[in-house]
């Protein structure tokens, strides 16, 4: 799991969040698999809405631009991104995402990574909580608005009952360039041992790298 704080600032990520007060929103299990669609409940932004689709192409550009999702998510695919709205008593149940989704081109795409990027302040809502079940313990995560949390997106988790005000984040799906999470991570820390090294063993590094990538990478 990758916490990130301030893909936005805060006073970004609230802008985001109000600006989707004005689009048209639609029942959230329409885009759920048969199983999640069981346990869905909140509604989503229409994509095919012309300012939603600008908002979700505003979060992915950030997204890219960040240094750490570059360095271990290795994004080469995304699907599209959807805005979620949980309102009193709504919640996404224990679920585990589908496998295989389509991106913006309508192409199938296998998901890697997982992301949710908040767009309300924790202390406007209650509950509505991140839960992802580990072996030591449940993880709770409410954070700050304009921070994403990535997760392996075969894992099991839910949105817990929000009980009072309105949860609105961004959530989307990654299929990544490099597709072992344990691979991903030797890269990374390679890349940023390479950068403390003189010429000489960054060079030898650099191919190294460079060697792992055309054993691993997927394009």
């Amino acid at each position: 799991m990758i916490i990130i704080e301030q893909i936005f600032s805060r006073e970004e990520a609230l802008a985001i969040g109000e600006a989707l007060d004005h689009a048209p929103f639609q029942d959230g299990s329409l885009t759920a698999g048969p199983a999640a669609r069981k346990v869905k409940q909140n509604t989503q932004a229409r994509g095919d809405d012309a300012g939603v689709a600008a908002m979700g192409h505003r979060v992915r550009q950030a997204l890219e631009r960040h240094d750490l999702v570059r360095g271990l998510v290795r994004p080469i695919r995304w699907s599209n991104l959807l805005f979620s709205r949980y309102g009193p008593g709504q919640q996404y149940g224990l679920h585990a995402d589908n496998a295989v989704m389509v991106d913006e081109n309508g192409w199938p795409l296998r998901t890697d990574v997982s992301f949710t990027l908040f767009l309300s302040d924790p202390e406007t809502y209650g509950g509505g909580a991140l839960r992802i079940p580990e072996p030591t313990g449940d993880r709770m995560i409410r954070p700050d608005a304009g921070c994403a949390v990535f997760y392996p997106t075969g894992v099991l988790h839910q949105v817990t009952p929000v009980t009072v005000g309105v949860r609105v984040a961004c959530v989307g799906w990654i299929q990544s360039m490099v597709k072992r999470p344990d691979h991903r991570e030797i890269l990374y820390d390679l890349d940023r041992l390479r950068d403390g090294l003189a010429d000489d063993a960054a060079l030898t590094l650099d191919k190294t790298i460079g060697n792992l990538l055309r054993m691993w990478a997927e394009v």
